[in-house]
Formats: structure tokens, sequence, C-alpha cells
């Protein structure tokens, strides 16, 4: 994953200690988001005058006027203002509005920072309004937070745990990630509760499978991973789990079948004479460590039933979502059962 030139440059503008005036934050990773909005933060604003430099402001009806108001009041007893505007969809402004907000870009306060915190909102450009992204492009830096590659992932962990007491091998980090997904955000928690429950210096798998809490992903690599190997009690624990736990039968089902979709392809590849790394590159995954885990179970099956097993899956989806009165739940176990007994 290439780094985003508008990520490089805040960097840059950080370590400078010279920030811009006029910053979007956008993109998946919420965590790196509010850690450099932080960073910000204290590189302009004297905490004892925080309350008077330093805006927070929701975008829901935000109008241009009274965001013009706020980034045009002087700093208090200090050299600059920091405004944050939460979630604001400036391509939904009216022409008016787009107008009077290209003319603040324009003219804007040198003491000021304006950043657009896209959080739940997600940040899009309308190429149509030519004029607005025309002047997004002269004025404003736009960072994407994106989800971040294997090695700085890796090495993020491996501070978290040593502040812990603890370290952490690639290894046991590849499971630690494959487990619990990318998001930083996601994983602070369950890296506070691996550490607390670890005895030993160094995390092990183990540490990590009695604790953390395994995203949907993982737990649908465990329902095929059974089944694969035969073991469908475990197969059919795991789906149990899901469903008491009220994830909805439509997202197990299409999670499931993006799972079949990858295992196929595993397959494939083992007949194709293909490695991990094509494997890797092909479904654009972090690391190399999923890949080897769905060739290890792409082994047991043939490729029939890989092609049985889809065509089963686009099937259920299809009546799951056009059928009244069907009991999904009933279905996803009957179909578990089809794939069991394929097998």
């Amino acid at each position: 994953m290439a780094a985003d030139k508008g990520y490089t440059a805040l960097l840059a503008d950080l370590k400078a200690e010279s920030l811009r005036n006029l910053y979007i934050f956008y993109g998946e990773e919420r965590y790196l988001k509010n850690t450099y909005l932080e960073k910000v933060r204290e590189a302009l604003i004297e905490p004892s005058f925080e309350e008077f430099n330093y805006h927070r402001i929701a975008g829901k009806g935000l109008t241009v006027e009274a965001l013009t108001e706020v980034v045009e009041a002087m700093p208090m007893m200090a050299q600059n203002t920091l405004v944050v505007v939460e979630d604001w969809d400036i391509f939904k402004l009216d022409e008016r509005s787009r107008t009077a907000l290209m003319a603040l870009l324009e003219d804007f306060p040198e003491y000021c920072t304006l950043i657009i915190l896209c959080d739940t909102l997600e940040y899009k450009r309308d190429k149509k309004m030519k004029k607005l992204c025309a002047a997004l492009d002269k004025h404003v830096v736009e960072v994407a937070f994106l989800q971040q590659e294997r090695g700085a992932l890796v090495n993020w962990l491996r501070r978290r745990f040593k502040a812990l007491g603890h370290d952490i091998d690639g290894a046991a980090a590849d499971h630690l990630l494959f487990t619990c997904g990318t998001l930083m955000g996601d994983l602070v928690p369950e890296v506070e509760k691996i550490g607390a429950f670890a005895k030993g210096e160094m995390i092990t798998i183990e540490d990590i499978n009695a604790v953390a809490e395994p995203i949907l992903d993982a737990k649908i690599f465990d329902i095929t991973n059974a089944v694969t190997a035969g073991e469908f009690d475990k197969a059919a624990n795991v789906l149990s789990e899901l469903l008491r736990m009220q994830t909805e039968p439509v997202a197990i089902l299409a999670t499931l079948g993006k799972e079949l979709r990858r295992l196929y392809t595993a397959r494939l590849a083992l007949e194709q004479g293909k490695d991990r790394f094509w494997l890797k590159e092909l479904w654009k995954m972090s690391s190399d460590y999923p890949a080897k885990l769905l060739l290890q179970a792409a082994r047991r099956v043939d490729r029939r039933w890989c092609s049985a097993a889809l065509r089963r899956a686009q099937t259920l989806d299809r009546r799951m979502k056009s059928e009244k009165g069907i009991n999904a739940e009933s279905e996803l176990k009957l179909f578990l059962m089809e794939l069991a007994g394929g097998r």
C-alpha cells in the first residue's frame, strides 16, 4: 500500500512544526485520525487557553457563516486557534454556501487551523463540482488514514505490548491480526486483554486464543476450516455462537460466501502450482499468514466440492433476499450440514 501523499505531508508539517491552515482527515483508521488530531492540538494549543482557542463543532446543520465567525475569532493570549468540524459533507452544500466556502478558503485567517474530520461520514469528492474541487486542491491538504501495512502494525503491536511488560514475535502478531483485524482502534482493547492475561514475557498464540474476541471473518474461517477438516461439530458450534450473538444471518452468509470464494481460489492455486504469495496478492491480504491457512484448508477438498459449495451459497443468498418468511437460521444450519455431507 503506497503512502498517502496527504498523510506524508502532515507528518512533514508536524516534524517541521509548521502546520498548514486547512486539512481534511478521513479514512477507516479511526485510531490514527484521533492520534494525529491530538498531535495537532498539542502542537498548536496551549492547555491553559484551550477553552478559548480550541473549538470542536458538529457538522450537521453547520452553515458557512457560522463557521466563518468561529475561524475568524482572534486567538486569546496565543498565536493560534484550532477548529475541528466533525462529519461535515461540504459536497451537499447548496451553491450559495459552496461559493461562500470557497471565498473563506481563499482568504483564510493565518492564525487558524481548520480540520474537517470525517469520522462516521465517508469522505468522497463530487467531481461534478469542479470549482469546489479546484479550491480544495489549491488550499486544503486531504489526509487519508488508511489501514496500515503488516510491518507498521507489527512494530506498533510490539510497542503496545512492551508498555505492558511483554513482547510479541511476527508469527503471533500475524495470528492476532488475522483473529482481531487490522484496525488499530479495534486492536487496542484486545492488546490490553491479552497483556493482562499473559503470564510469560512473550505473547503466544494460546494467549491470543484464550481471551481475544475474533472478528466475523476469523469466525467464518473457523467454520470453513472445521468443515474441510471433517470437524462438523466444531463448525456447528461456531455458527450457533454467532447466531446466539444475534449476528445477522445475511451477514454470516455473505462472509461465508466470500470465504468459500477464497477457498476455491486457493484450491486453484494448488492445482496451478501457485504459492501463498500469489494468493496474498490476489486477495490483497496484509500478510501471507491467512493465505497459508487457506492453502492448508484447500488441500483437504477438491475443486468439485468448492464449486458446489459456492453455487449453493449463491442460491441461498438469493433465497434469503427474495423469499418472504424464510427461516434464515435454519437454512444456514442446513447449508452447513450440506457442506459437511458434500465433503
